[in-house]
């Protein structure tokens, strides 16, 4: 498709994924929305790509719903999933990308922005930045799994702080509580794209893959059961191309080829 309201872009195996409407903060919208689910779903699809990144335009990172499409007065029903399954919800497919995926916070967040957010493996966020859920002040209620997603990152008593007074706070108070690290806002996004880079070419696909299968399976399972499961996927790990290129590189003190096999 082509994109009116993102940009999307590969450079050295990153693929940068920009919310692009910088005029409104680059709000949210049913365009906006449609158009990142495909830019996951190339970006997916590339063998090529290895990382992704996701940033906004200009000033903002994205601002929450655009009030003209939370004020329309005939708004489309709000999709529900068929199923109770993590993938199936409405941004599940974010979780679903088996590449890590990074959020660049460069600018202000706010509600179903501050959400996709949260569905990244790594958050960073640009010194100066203002993130808030103010559900609580627009008569809402935390949406798209919100109340679940944030106590597991932040713990419950921040997650209840931000959730029940919708307050704003800075990206300094946000590192604080562990939603995002703190980089300077001056070269933000170059700095977050070395460090997507050198995950894209310093770390095995393989491995980043399973482990963010680990990740998202131990939300639900005991010590044990994720040890266990640790020891099937390390056995597995040494018949890998990957597993003998990685020892392999490191030995020769050369920059790694990995396959991804």
């Amino acid at each position: 498709m082509e994109f009116t309201e993102l940009r999307y872009a590969v450079t050295d195996r990153v693929a940068s994924i920009t919310f692009d409407r910088p005029d409104r903060l680059n709000a949210w919208t049913p365009t906006l929305e449609a158009e990142l689910r495909e830019a996951i779903r190339l970006a997916q699809a590339d063998d090529e790509v290895r990382c992704a990144v996701l940033t906004g335009a200009g000033r903002g990172f994205c601002a929450g719903m655009d009030m003209a499409v939370l004020g329309a007065a005939a708004r489309p029903p709000v999709p529900q999933a068929p199923l109770d399954d993590d993938l199936a919800q409405r941004y599940g497919y974010l979780g679903g990308f088996d590449k890590p995926l990074v959020a660049a916070i460069n600018g202000a967040a706010a509600g179903v922005g501050l959400c996709l957010a949260l569905h990244a493996d790594l958050r960073y966020v640009a010194a100066g930045a203002k993130l808030s859920f103010p559900y609580a002040r627009r008569g809402l209620v935390a949406e798209h799994g919100t109340a679940w997603l944030l106590p597991r990152l932040i713990g419950p008593m921040h997650a209840a702080d931000l959730l029940l007074t919708g307050r704003t706070v800075m990206a300094e108070e946000a590192e604080r509580m562990g939603l995002a690290c703190l980089l300077p806002a001056e070269g933000f996004l170059d700095a977050v794209l070395a460090r997507a880079g050198e995950i894209a070419n310093a770390a095995s696909p393989r491995a980043t893959r399973v482990i963010k299968q680990q990740l998202r399976a131990a939300r639900y399972q005991t010590l044990g059961q994720a040890t266990r499961e640790a020891d099937r996927e390390i056995a597995a790990c040494r018949d890998t191309d990957d597993f003998r290129e990685g020892v392999q590189h490191f030995l020769e003190k050369r920059a790694p080829r990995f396959t991804g096999h």
